[in-house]
Order: structure tokens, then sequence, then C-alpha cells
């Protein structure tokens, strides 16, 4: 056991990530022949196959599955070891790895991230971003592949803790020259008899949209399907369709009279985000100002509106 190293068991984990040497071996700036030959080395000295090449590229054998678990975990341990103690030189310093939802990063969220990062205490911290469907965002931090999520709070985010983050109100974007665009407020199967454009079948947005035209009796018909809201607003503007949009995402568009934004009414039209983690102690320290941070901007946002404060959810969700 004193032959594993730790550069071999975090390209197995990298190899493992990317399901493919060539592609692991660019991502870690090494050969692929390295790589063959580090593994070649574990299979050898652990006395058993970790890596088997499948139809969908490089997968490990069972074998690999248990020490890729141990793997991970050994090296998250050792990153916040790092972090921590390097935590008491300089200032803070550390890296984490943030997965949202397309609506969170469409609204806030880049916001907040930049106004945390522009802080000079926050220098040395280093955050990567990826947009990700928001069961895709609970995987990847259950998983420990991703320090924090942040996505509707209507998701299963059973076994993680998470606390509230901001709110946000879904309204109906229309051409203004549109038949419904001189209404006040809408019932969202009041729209059923028009043409939509709507977001992929894999997001969240259209299979919720899909199950409220259902529980009314009606189809929702999407005339076009575009890959994120500033499409969907593009296509409105041509007046080609009308669209369901968050109320921030819309806010430029209808103040420059190229879309009007008309409230939804329905219950489920009022959302909420929440940032999400594994644990509160295993945050390493950077991560855990970020969260802070996060829980902050939104309690402010809501104070400003003069909107009650949800209560925090420090344990795991229910």
């Amino acid at each position: 056991m004193r032959d594993l190293d730790l550069k071999s068991l975090r390209l197995l984990v990298a190899v493992c990530d990317c399901q493919n040497i060539k592609l692991a071996a660019q991502q870690e700036h090494i050969e692929p022949s390295a790589i063959s030959k580090r593994i070649a080395q574990l299979e050898a000295t652990l006395g058993t196959p970790l890596l088997v090449r499948g139809r969908r590229g490089v997968l490990p054998t069972p074998a690999g599955l248990a020490l890729l678990e141990h793997a991970r975990t050994l090296l998250d341990t050792l990153e916040r070891i790092e972090t921590d103690v390097a935590a008491y030189a300089g200032g803070l310093r550390g890296h984490v790895r943030l997965v949202a939802s397309v609506s969170a990063i469409a609204e806030s969220l880049l916001d907040d991230v930049a106004l945390f990062m522009r802080d000079p205490d926050n220098r040395g911290i280093r955050i990567d971003i990826e947009e990700r469907l928001s069961t895709d965002v609970v995987r990847l931090v259950r998983d420990g592949r991703a320090s924090i999520g942040v996505c509707w709070d209507s998701v299963d985010l059973a076994g993680l803790s998470h606390v509230g983050y901001r709110r946000d109100q879904l309204v109906l974007a229309v051409h203004p020259e549109h038949e419904l665009a001189s209404r006040r407020s809408l019932r969202f199967e009041q729209t059923l008899a028009h043409e939509h454009v709507g977001l992929p079948p894999t997001t969240a947005v259209y299979s919720m949209l899909h199950r409220a035209a259902a529980r009314a009796g009606r189809t929702l018909v999407n005339r076009v399907v575009v890959s994120n809201f500033d499409a969907a607003l593009r296509v409105v503007r041509a007046n080609l369709g009308l669209s369901v949009i968050p109320m921030q995402v819309s806010r430029s568009w209808a103040a420059s009279g190229e879309i009007v934004a008309i409230p939804l009414l329905d219950g489920w039209a009022q959302r909420r985000f929440a940032v999400c983690f594994r644990e509160r102690g295993a945050l390493t320290p950077a991560a855990a100002r970020l969260v802070d941070f996060l829980v902050g901007r939104a309690e402010a946002a809501e104070a400003a509106d003069g909107v009650e404060p949800a209560e925090p959810a420090g344990g795991p969700a229910a």
C-alpha cells in the first residue's frame, strides 16, 4: 500500500471523470502513455484491474469504483488541509467549484459572485462556475465533485444541507403587439391558446410548464425550442411566440420596450433558489465564506423588498 501515490490517484480520478485517457491527459497536462503506465502500476500494486474499455469510453471496474470513492475522499481531505493551513498565511486562499442551474446563473448569481471576488479579502479565492441542470447540480454536490450548488429549492435535496438564497417571479414575455400585451396579470392556463417559445425538455422549466398545462387539461405547444432565456426573448421580440421567463431576466428587455412582461398568478410562478452543500463542517473556509456571502446578499435583497427572510435550513433537507 505504501506504493500508492497521490499523483496516480489523482490521474485515476481524472480518467474516470473524463471516461477517456486522452482527454484526462490533456486536462492534467501529461502524456496519455504516462497515465496508462501509472494506472498499470496501481493495478499491479493492488493485484486487480481498475479500468475497462467500454462502449462509452474507459470505465472503472468494481474494484476501480471502490478505489475511486476512497481517492476522491483522500484528495478532498488533502485539499482542505492545504486550504485550511493557507488560510492562516497571507489571507484566505482556496478553490471553490460552484455548479448552478440555468435560472440561477441567468439571474443574480453571477453578479453576487463577482461582488464577492472584488472584495480584497477574497483575492486569493478562485471560483469555477459551471451551468448544469438542477438535478445534475444536486448529483454533483452529493458526489463531492462540486463544493456548492445553487438550484430551485423544489428539487429533491435529500441528504444535503441547504440554505435559502434569492427568490424570483416568473412572467409571461410577449411582443408589444401581441393580443395579451395589454393584460396586467395572467394565469398560465390563459396562455395555452397561443404558441410558446420553450427551453429543452431536459430543463426543469420545461417539465414544470408541461405539468401545469396537463393539470389544466390542456397541451403546451412550443413553436420554437431554444437553449436559454436570452434566445427565448429574442424569439419573442420577433413576435414568433410567447415565453415564460424569470422577471429579473426580462427587466432590461421590458424597460427598452422590446417585450412586455406580464406577471403570472400561479403559485408555482413564485420560486426560491437554495444554496446546497454536503455538510457545513466539510466546507473549506473559502467555500463557507462564499455560502455566507450569498445568503447575506439574498437577505439584504429581501429586506430591501420588504420580504420576510426564510428560516435557515442548517441540516439535511427533508
